[in-house]
């Protein structure tokens, strides 16, 4: 019955999610307008330039620049978030031309958005660049390390938490305690390894370095941050539960220190989701304890799991597995309920209908998540199955004198081994999905960007002498915007460019090639807008020189809702 009731849940879940309305956007922010306006001519510099998002933002330190068409920096340096508006002051009077803006801010779930636009003063002239303005592209190998720390983090909190919940509850006396100490310190070892190396990364994540790029400012940004306080909080907490440790493995701990494991968890746990997604969905309080929830569920678990098989199938014997795992059991239970109930709660502010189930990469990574938990489910239900029959205490009509003889126990210890190393085996690649899900935009925020300005449209185009990559967004009818950034032929560097120009045509639909006016942000990136007046797929050709004999022109395909 009361996995009739878990199933239940699942698919009253499901059907909740997929009968909820898609909601406005609340994660990752992006551009809705500005003051000036992109490409328009002034006829008196203003005192400052504002730019609109769709949500509160906060700026990057020294990455918001306004150039003027001399060269110099019109900003005085102090952009300020108001709202959901950046202000950017300015000096005051300027030369006659055209100035470039660009920005770096980073949003409410802590992913840094970025882009630039141009206006002029009085009269058109050649857009100006910023050597040494803002990186406008995250770094790849800083995104995919990240992943590989909230990783390590997922799997120290497993670590942690089952050796210290089987000690406080479930732990023979007779048994010696060093074995699951020393495994709740290599827990929380990797807890304090990952939130340091995520606070490190979050640094060049945030300010658009590479890798071994931190500033003294962007870790200023970083630690004064709502993510940089949580994880300090997460260091704390774990520091504080290693001190706790001591008179658990003594197996002397009192209701004081029981109490103070629980609260450290509780804090702990709850770091994770403040300083992602949850903190910025339309609903903060529910995704929040729903985040929590889950995650706690996870470890204590999976943790179990880890102590049943390395240690406690191993070396308990069938007097004292007859009482440790029917408790057990009612424990796994309750953590798959809360698993299943709270993954539902973050599916219905996260994902909410079933176009953004399946047609978003944080949909079909859920879906791929969903299809790992029903294997481990399964071998759940084969665990269970064993100890139902084996160890009777775990059902209500057993007989208290049923309990499996010497002969039967290796047997029944083997088929629990079978199920419970199936269960954490699968669970690795649930951590996996789940360190890439975290990084991942949120299924609603794509969905609902989709159904207004549209979606981005990224290609990769190469040569003998450079690539381009061609990202145009939102790649609908009207206006667009294009950003191009070359690389070397092998993709694995930025390319200067000296000079761009692009050109987009629909020969379908007798289209003549359109130029694209372009703005140079950085010396491998510039970007420019386009009003595509016709679906279809373009033409979009670019011509890079990277100096005074050498340029090359390739042709992306941009498909045009």
């Amino acid at each position: 019955m009361r996995w009739r009731r878990v199933l239940a849940a699942v698919v009253l879940g499901v059907l909740a999610v997929l009968a909820l309305p898609a909601g406005p956007a609340d994660a990752h922010a992006t551009l809705v307008g500005s003051n000036p306006t992109a490409d328009v001519v002034v006829d008196a510099l203003p005192g400052e330039v504002v730019i609109t998002f769709t949500e509160p933002v906060r700026p990057v330190a020294d990455k918001v620049r306004v150039i003027a068409p001399d060269g110099g920096r019109l900003d005085t340096g102090k952009a300020t978030a108001r709202d959901a508006d950046l202000v950017v002051p300015l000096r005051g009077t300027g030369p006659r031309g055209t100035y470039l803006v660009s920005y770096r801010v980073i949003s409410a779930d802590n992913h840094p958005i970025s882009g630039g636009f141009a206006f002029s003063f009085g009269e058109v002239t050649a857009t100006p660049t910023d050597d040494a303005g803002a990186d406008v592209r995250t770094d790849p190998l800083v995104k995919h390390i990240m992943s590989a720390a909230r990783w390590i983090g997922f799997l120290g909190l497993i670590l942690l938490v089952g050796p210290a919940l089987v000690l406080l509850t479930l732990w023979p006396a007779r048994l010696p305690t060093a074995g699951p100490v020393r495994l709740a310190l290599a827990g929380a070892g990797l807890v304090a390894v990952s939130a340091l190396l995520e606070l490190y990364l979050q640094i060049p994540y945030t300010s658009g370095g590479g890798l071994l790029g931190p500033t003294v400012d962007g870790a200023g940004d970083v630690f004064g941050s709502t993510y940089g306080a949580a994880h300090l909080i997460r260091l704390a907490a774990v520091v504080a539960a290693v001190l706790l440790l001591r008179p658990v493995a003594g197996l002397r701990a009192g209701k004081l220190d029981q109490a103070l494991l629980i609260g450290l968890g509780v804090i702990g746990a709850a770091t994770w989701p403040l300083s992602g997604h949850p903190s910025a969905s339309p609903v903060p309080a529910l995704t929040v304890v729903a985040d929590a929830a889950h995650l706690a569920a996870m470890a204590v678990w999976v943790g179990g799991l880890v102590m049943l098989f390395g240690f406690l199938l191993r070396h308990a014997d069938h007097r004292e597995l007859g009482v440790i795992v029917p408790v057990w059991s009612g424990w796994a239970l309750l953590a798959v309920t809360v698993l299943v109930l709270a993954g539902t709660a973050q599916a219905l502010v996260e994902i909410g209908t079933l176009s953004a189930l399946t047609g978003t990469l944080y949909g079909q990574l859920v879906i791929v998540k969903a299809g790992l938990f029903a294997v481990i489910l399964a071998a759940a239900a084969y665990a269970r199955n064993v100890t139902n029959r084996h160890y009777p205490a775990a059902t209500d009509d057993a007989d208290d004198d049923e309990t499996p003889d010497e002969a039967a126990g290796a047997a029944v210890r083997g088929r629990l081994r079978i199920g419970v190393l199936v269960e954490t085996g699968v669970v690795v690649f649930v951590l996996g999905v789940t360190s890439v899900l975290v990084q991942t935009t949120p299924a609603r925020s794509v969905e609902a960007a989709a159904s207004q300005p549209g979606r981005p449209v990224e290609v990769k185009v190469g040569g003998s002498l450079l690539q381009v990559v061609v990202d145009v967004s939102p790649a609908r009818t009207g206006i667009n915007t294009v950003h191009l950034y070359a690389r070397k032929p092998d993709g694995s560097a930025p390319l200067k460019v000296v000079e761009w120009k692009a050109t987009v045509a629909l020969p379908s639909k007798e289209v003549e090639p359109i130029t694209v006016p372009l703005v140079a942000l950085t010396p491998d990136h510039a970007s420019g807008q386009i009003a595509f007046p016709a679906a279809g797929t373009w033409d979009m050709r670019v011509t890079a020189r990277i100096d005074d004999i050498n340029q090359a022109t390739v042709t992306a395909r941009i498909p045009v809702g």
